[in-house]
């Protein structure tokens, strides 16, 4: 029976986790916007576990128990027929305290499954901003809440405690009952009754108490895991991004072969409800052209940009590139064709090969091609082991420049006809801006390149500007045109830098975020 027991446990343990985990994936932006951290890690923690240990364990050990119940009360009715009279009534008191017990140790479950997730989330933000806590001497007000939540978490568990021995306070009354009932027949029906069966019976009915306790708490532990399938199953049902393939509607091989982008009245929101990030944005790029993007705070720079891999869809309007609606193909289609380099370097575990050529496909020179064009080749190259060196996780055992160096020659290796450039340079000093930016009009030369600028002077030799403002698009023109012109947004940012398209000082910057 147990063997079977955990062989369906085993199944569908790991079909909720399949699904958990590709509802999870599959999940849009939106949920992640407004799902702490710590709540998807308890159900992949704590839920999964208890769905792969303690549900298993509590079925197999109640159909042994109820066993052992239904055996016990056989032979008490063996012994005295007249104990049925006992058992009818101390049945119903046990059933009544039982549903009293699950419904509340249900519902202590829930509270301390909800309480843990605060608790995941920060310990996760606090090792995140370790650097910044211990900078600004702040540890013991992180302590401080950490013992908060800790508290609140335990004070859920305590009270779960408490209702287990209210439980099997009322439990050891009622067996204790049953036992004196059972004493008291064997008294009044001495003529009819051996010896034997009347210690068979009383023996029997002392040791019901340990079966039954055991018996409700493996229900109550069933129902209340079951707790944890609900809030996993939850997570399978998430609504999913746009299908990551459509069969029939796959681009060309070759797709974008010019990188020609069209923006027609474009519009967008992050979540539903909420308001437009961009309105009415509509713009033409030409094959190889250069774009910067520049605006204010919120000014829906990003927004932008990652509308382009559909991250958030377009409440209106539409995106054509070379010739193709990428609303109307699969995501993997879009996301696979376009190449980002985001403010933030993404590096992972491994080898600098791995996180220059995450997939292998293609060889040394080429990497070596690509470190050299981003100027980090001569670094790599007195590491140990040069491209087999291993970096940590998140890349610690570099600056946060050479991470950003490290992750344009990923995006530089792939050949993309359209490259994002979400402030890349941003963490990097003037002089290797400079000779990134040099990089980016010879090896980006026939490439459509789209870039958020951190630092003004860097997108003064693009070929377009455009300016956001508020979600609406303000200004879109050459760059010598916007300065010619005192009342444009771009001349006004210029003057308030001291730059000029003809002699740039490259002390001057100015945030554009």
């Amino acid at each position: 029976m147990q063997f079977f027991v955990y062989l369906a446990a085993y199944a569908a343990s790991r079909r909720l986790h399949s699904s958990v985990l590709f509802g999870v994936l599959r999940a849009p932006m939106a949920f992640f916007d407004t799902t702490p951290i710590g709540r998807i890690i308890n159900r992949f923690a704590k839920d999964i576990d208890a769905i792969d240990s303690s549900l298993p364990t509590s079925f197999s050990s109640s159909f042994t128990t109820l066993a052992q119940v239904l055996i016990t009360i056989i032979i008490l009715i063996y012994g005295s027929s007249f104990a049925i009279c006992a058992l009818i009534p101390l049945a119903i008191l046990f059933s009544f305290v039982q549903r009293v017990y699950v419904a509340s140790s249900r519902q202590l479950r829930r509270l301390d499954s909800s309480t843990r997730s605060p608790v995941y989330s920060n310990f996760g933000e606090t090792i995140q901003g370790l650097s910044s806590i211990r900078a600004y001497n702040v540890q013991q007000r992180f302590i401080d809440l950490s013992d908060r939540l800790l508290d609140r978490n335990q004070s859920c568990y305590f009270a779960s405690t408490i209702s287990n021995r209210w439980l099997a306070i009322r439990l050891e009354a009622i067996t204790n009952a049953l036992t004196l009932c059972t004493a008291l027949f064997a008294v009044l029906m001495r003529d009819r009754l051996t010896a034997g069966i009347v210690g068979l019976t009383i023996t029997y009915s002392m040791q019901i108490t340990q079966s039954l306790n055991w018996l409700v708490r493996m229900a109550s532990d069933i129902e209340t895991n079951i707790v944890s399938v609900e809030r996993v199953n939850e997570y399978t049902a998430l609504k999913p991004e746009a299908p990551w393939e459509i069969s029939n509607k796959k681009p060309p091989p070759d797709w974008p072969n010019t990188g020609e982008i069209q923006i027609n009245n474009l519009s967008i929101r992050y979540r539903e409800n909420l308001e437009l990030v961009l309105q009415d944005i509509t713009v033409n790029i030409q094959s190889g052209e250069k774009i910067g993007i520049i605006g204010r705070t919120g000014s829906g720079k990003s927004s932008f940009c990652i509308a382009l891999f559909r991250i958030i869809e377009p409440a209106n309007g539409e995106i054509i590139i070379d010739n193709v609606d990428i609303r109307h193909i699969g995501l993997h289609d879009v996301r696979s064709r376009i190449t980002i380099i985001p403010q933030d370097a993404v590096i992972f575990a491994g080898t600098v090969r791995f996180n220059v050529d995450p997939f292998g496909s293609y060889s040394d020179a080429e990497i070596w091609a690509a470190l050299e064009l981003v100027h980090i080749k001569e670094r790599i190259r007195s590491m140990e082991d040069g491209l087999s060196y291993l970096l940590t996780e998140g890349g610690e055992n570099l600056s946060a420049g050479e991470r950003q160096l490290l992750c344009m020659a990923r995006a530089l290796v792939r050949k993309s006809r359209i490259f994002v450039l979400d402030e890349a340079t941003a963490a990097i000093d003037m002089e290797t801006d400079r000779l990134i930016q040099m990089t980016i009009r010879s090896a980006f030369k026939n490439a459509t390149v789209l870039t958020i600028a951190h630092r003004l002077h860097t997108i003064l030799d693009s070929t377009k500007i455009l300016v956001l403002s508020n979600g609406y698009l303000q200004e879109y023109d050459e760059p010598k045109r916007l300065a010619a012109n005192p009342n444009s947004a771009f001349s006004k940012l210029l003057r308030d830098a001291h730059i000029s398209l003809s002699t740039t000082n490259p002390n001057s910057e100015i945030s554009a975020i």
